[in-house]
């Protein structure tokens, strides 16, 4: 696939098939991640991820029943203390969300489902994943084969949030000032 291809395909997928990941396209995956820039290269990014079937649904019963279908939930950490910090701004999350995007992207090209998601009770994530005190749950994403039907709360979401939508080019840029 091409780069503006994928950008274009990626979309929430909230709905999965029980075909299991492969370990290769799982490493490359995480590969991606690793390699994602990050504050004075520090890498604070740390992941964990989750195949046992248990902490999958223990998870799904947090969040989302429609979690328990995917084979694979990666929760994406980072220690602030390996990241910075300028103008009150905590660049530990830039460096998970640059890293997030490109595990997130690479995901897709290889024809697998994700959907970011970052409303969560961080001390439930934490206590069930056994995340030191000093690290951050910064956002959680499954990882699989779309479903090939998308389901009701798909189509649901779609509607409410409209995230099938983006708006225009012109509305987002501006050239040489606001």
């Amino acid at each position: 696939m091409e780069f503006m291809d994928v950008v274009s395909a990626r979309k929430s997928v909230r709905s999965y098939s029980s075909q299991e990941v492969e370990e290769e396209k799982l490493t490359k995956i995480l590969e991606a991640a690793r390699l994602a820039p990050s504050w004075a290269n520090k890498q604070c990014c740390k992941y964990i991820v989750v195949k046992d079937k248990a902490k999958i649904e223990a998870m799904a019963s947090m969040l989302n029943s429609w979690l328990k279908q995917a084979p694979v939930i990666v929760a994406a950490c980072a220690d602030p203390k390996d990241s910075g910090s300028r103008n009150s701004m905590d660049y530990f999350l830039v460096d998970v969300g640059i890293s997030l995007q490109q595990l997130v992207l690479t995901a897709t090209a290889f024809g697998l489902g994700t959907c970011w998601i970052g409303a969560f009770d961080e001390a439930k994530i934490k206590k069930l994943l056994d995340v030191p005190a000093n690290v951050k749950v910064v956002a959680l994403t499954p990882i699989g084969y779309p479903a090939d039907k998308e389901g009701f709360g798909g189509k649901l979401v779609k509607t409410l949030v409209g995230s099938g939508k983006r708006k225009p080019l012109d509305e987002m840029v501006h050239w040489d000032k606001w």
